[in-house]
């Protein structure tokens, strides 16, 4: 079969393309825009199942460069790292540590199940793990991080299974969030309670100040660049430190495997609040702004360079053990998460983005967040609260959680 592999340009260009397609459409498709998919998963994915079409005909495979893809996630997670002030985490405190202890319980159960699943199936449960929280809240970073781990415990298969779930829960953690989000606004009668869609504030700011971070200038684009482009470099070799780390339990290593923008988030977060302090005004909306292009366009090319035909190649097993995870994820979001972040419209996005990131990556959780909120209106704390838990806290959590599945599984089963 011909094998066509494209560069950095053309890319991006198709990707451009899709985003596009992806907007005429959900602009014009009722259904698309009652059920708040996101435009770039809309375009992508209809690239995706044509390329399936041509791969499973013979007529054409396509190779994506990778490293555009990341550079724009790390963008926007970087943006992100922007919004971290220390002052307004005091206001949301507690729902911090509340959407927290619901990602931890997700990641457990989410173990759980695929292990006592794969155990009844006959597999080994460790293999199991591969459609637990490995691929599901960890996404294609942590299965393809520990798919060849797991091959070098004798668990053949164990990566193209990882990275396999890690598509599906991609697909379907983008295609739940809306529908679900927008059966409890409409159930419930919610609605937003803010007047502004402004990302990064400061409860003292003046005026003057205000209309300074909400500049969208020349200037302000491209100190909005520098800023990111700057934390973003910096970052990499903080997570390179971070992922060096080795913690000893009990006996048990573990080892920490983040993905690169974690580290770029921290820096950002440290330049935000040293300027808090020194009342240094970044430009606010224009790295808001730069942050939504490069989530747009990373959610584009992730979803248009699936492999879908991984999934076409699934044994009846594993579709069983994926529906399983589609089955828990639903219910965990609609009525555990939804109930706990308070039943209100904040609530209801942040369940948006709890089906994001919890069948496939924080990304993703970002885009059901901006689709509901484009109908709905905003939810700053929403959008405080899901990237610092789904993008930082619960992969140190999930790494933990992980290896003591991996050392406690086999003393359990034989």
């Amino acid at each position: 079969m011909p094998t066509f592999t494209l560069d950095i340009y053309q890319t991006a260009g198709i990707a451009m393309l899709l985003f596009v397609l992806g907007r005429f459409l959900t602009e014009r498709v009722e259904f698309l825009r009652k059920c708040c998919i996101p435009a770039p998963v809309v375009g992508g994915l209809i690239f995706a199942l044509v390329h399936l079409g041509l791969y499973m005909s013979g007529v054409l495979a396509l190779s994506f460069d990778e490293n555009i893809k990341n550079f724009f996630m790390t963008l926007f997670f970087t943006s992100v790292g922007y919004t971290a002030c220390f002052r307004l985490l005091k206001k949301g405190g507690k729902k911090v540590f509340t959407f927290l202890f619901v990602a931890i319980l997700m990641v457990i159960l989410q173990n759980l199940a695929s292990s006592v699943l794969s155990v009844l199936l006959g597999w080994d449960p460790r293999l199991g793990l591969c459609t637990g929280s490995i691929p599901m809240v960890g996404g294609h970073g942590t299965a393809g991080s520990y798919g060849p781990e797991l091959e070098k415990m004798g668990l053949a298969g164990a990566e193209v299974l990882a990275m396999a779930a890690a598509t599906f829960g991609l697909v379907a953690g983008s295609l739940m969030g809306g529908p679900t989000a927008r059966s409890l606004i409409n159930k419930y009668g919610l609605r937003s309670n803010e007047t502004t869609e402004s990302v990064i504030e400061a409860a003292d700011e003046t005026p003057e100040e205000k209309e300074r971070a909400e500049r969208m200038d020349y200037t302000a684009f491209t100190n909005a660049a520098i800023l990111l482009i700057v934390a973003s470099g910096l970052g990499t070799l903080l997570t390179m430190a971070f992922n060096s780390v080795q913690i000893t339990i009990a006996g048990t290593v573990i080892k920490f495997t983040f993905p690169t923008y974690i580290g770029s988030m921290v820096i950002a977060a440290v330049i935000r609040n040293f300027c808090d302090v020194k009342r240094i005004i970044l430009p606010a909306k224009a790295i808001d702004t730069w942050g939504n292009v490069s989530l747009s366009i990373f959610l584009a090319i992730a979803l248009m360079s699936l492999k879908l035909w991984e999934l076409a190649e699934l044994a009846t097993d594993m579709v069983i053990l994926l529906a399983a995870q589609v089955i828990l994820m639903f219910l965990f979001a609609r009525f555990v998460v939804f109930r706990l972040m308070g039943r209100d419209y904040e609530a209801a996005v942040m369940t948006s983005a709890f089906c994001g990131f919890g069948m496939g990556a924080t990304p993703n959780a970002m885009a059901n967040m901006q689709a509901i909120t484009k109908n709905y209106g905003p939810a700053p704390q929403a959008f405080f609260i899901v990237p610092l838990v789904g993008s930082l806290f619960i992969d140190f959590c999930n790494g933990i959680i992980i290896t003591l599945f991996l050392n406690v599984l086999p003393l359990i089963f034989g």
